[in-house]
């Protein structure tokens, strides 16, 4: 396993994490017999970092890692990051939204405790906003709240999930230091944050978690025009309409640039994501024990080639709001 430096914080990550929203349910059939296998299987391997959150099931991702922990029984240090939802409303929030109507110290507050209790624990390694608005930049009391939930010893270091529509939004936090991490998203198909936001993190020593690198599968190369999903899962609203078709025409253009340059798809997508210096952890999701051998077994091999990534650079699909549905 490779091992990365997380920002300025004093951890060195598995550069392959767990991601671990499956556990929690809304991919599909899942039981928890399966997500512990592959927690312990990834933990077997080298991985050392999981994330979550309270959205996963209603903590039920939380509950599983938690017991995983537990069973596991071994010393090597693991960390866990989970993720606080706002205040009802819209997702992501609308820029008229105050901050304190959406993430207010109570809700902070209760979230907080219910996420130790799921987990636990009595201190949360990361604890990350699950999204932003840049409407809260000169003003962001939420990152007041959790700081001083860092001086209670509750919690380690201060994160933020950005907006898949304004990734950019969260570039003031970096350069001021409000946060320690922040989580994005970053494929073959999305590749915004080369532009600035990566230049930003290495720049003010902020740690970077990439998340959706397999394009919620599709980077896999497993989806075909007949692909059917199970009732809820979440892929029923991102593949909605034409949408799955689309994308199954595009990444067989992917594949046939990969050609014979990486054994599969998705040993290409994963380290894509993997590439760029400023990123620290990418955290596909994990639902098995083979699947956490095939991720984290991307980790110990040889990098993807300047040459084919610049290939896989103008396979950039710019989707703007294809989060929130037709």
């Amino acid at each position: 396993m490779q091992y990365r430096k997380l920002g300025s914080l004093d951890w060195n990550v598995s550069a392959i994490g767990f991601g671990g929203w499956a556990v929690g349910g809304g991919w599909g059939t899942q039981t928890d017999q399966e997500s512990l296998a592959a927690l312990h299987r990834a933990f077997d391997l080298g991985c050392n970092f999981v994330d979550t959150a309270q959205n996963y099931g209603n903590g039920h991702s939380e509950r599983v890692i938690a017991q995983a922990l537990r069973d596991w029984g071994k010393n090597e240090r693991i960390y866990v990051a989970t993720k606080i939802p706002p205040q009802p409303g819209l997702w992501p929030p609308s820029p008229y939204d105050r901050i304190e109507d959406r993430y207010s110290a109570a809700h902070l507050r209760e979230r907080l405790e219910r996420s130790l209790r799921d987990l636990n624990t009595d201190c949360i390694d990361l604890v990350q906003l699950h999204t932003w608005t840049r409407a809260w930049n000169k003003n962001p009391l939420a990152l007041e709240t959790l700081r001083k939930f860092r001086e209670e010893g509750k919690l380690r270091a201060i994160g933020v999930s950005t907006p898949e529509h304004d990734q950019n939004s969260v570039i003031d936090l970096m350069r001021e230091h409000w946060v320690d991490t922040v989580q994005v998203v970053y494929n073959i198909f999305e590749q915004e944050p080369q532009a600035e936001l990566f230049p930003a993190a290495a720049q003010s020593q902020i740690g970077v978690i990439v998340r959706v690198a397999l394009d919620e599968s599709a980077l896999t190369g497993k989806l075909t025009g007949q692909t059917r999903f199970a009732e809820g899962d979440i892929r029923n609203r991102f593949f909605a309409g034409d949408r799955l078709a689309r994308t199954v025409e595009r990444v067989e253009e992917i594949r046939n640039t990969v050609g014979n340059d990486e054994p599969t798809l998705a040993t290409a997508a994963l380290k894509f994501a993997l590439k760029p210096p400023a990123v620290s952890v990418v955290i596909p999701g994990i639902r098995s024990a083979a699947q956490a051998e095939m991720n984290l077994g991307i980790a110990s091999q040889a990098p993807l080639s300047d040459a084919l990534e610049q290939r896989l650079r103008p396979h950039q699909w710019r989707r703007g709001f294809w989060y929130t549905g037709k």
